[in-house]
């Protein structure tokens, strides 16, 4: 005599359990995604902010001299600069001091507009449109040069810093 065999079932409630299951991993999957981009474009935009509001000041910093104060000007300047771009920086200024001291040379540069190039949370690039009022012995009046310039500002111990600067 054969007994028959019954197939083996699972409970009616508990088929659905692994596509349950499966779809709170996926759930939680896609939450986190969500979260963590949130949580970096937070960061981008916190380092876009402070990047903003430093880069007049830094802009007219770096790029106005006046021949009389011309090493104050430079130390001015240098407190917005950081890593390589600082030694630049410090060079370029050293080679322009005999000729602004001779020329008598007055440059004061204001940040007319600005804009994001690119932004990460410890990088920042800015598009600057930079107006140069000069006046020199040379020159009748004063004239106006106008600039375009990216800065690169990075995070450096809570202060935002000019890295690089590329005219264009």
């Amino acid at each position: 005599m054969r007994v028959p065999t019954v197939p083996l079932r699972r409970p009616g409630w508990l088929r659905p359990v692994p596509a349950l299951a499966v779809a709170i991993v996926l759930a939680a999957a896609v939450a986190l995604a969500g979260w963590y981009g949130d949580h970096r474009a937070g960061q981008r935009d916190r380092a876009v902010s402070q990047a903003l509001a430093t880069a007049p000041s830094a802009a007219k910093a770096l790029f106005s001299y006046d021949y009389r104060t011309f090493d104050d000007s430079v130390a001015n300047g240098r407190t917005f600069a950081t890593g390589a771009f600082a030694d630049e920086y410090a060079r370029t200024t050293a080679a322009l001091k005999p000729t602004a001291t001779k020329q008598q040379a007055v440059v004061l540069a204001e940040v007319s507009a600005t804009g994001v190039v690119r932004a990460e949370a410890d990088r920042v690039e800015l598009l600057l449109y930079l107006n140069q009022y000069r006046r020199n012995v040379t020159t009748a009046g004063e004239k106006v040069d106008q600039n375009r310039v990216v800065l690169t500002l990075v995070p450096v111990r809570g202060e935002w810093k000019v890295a690089q600067a590329t005219a264009i």
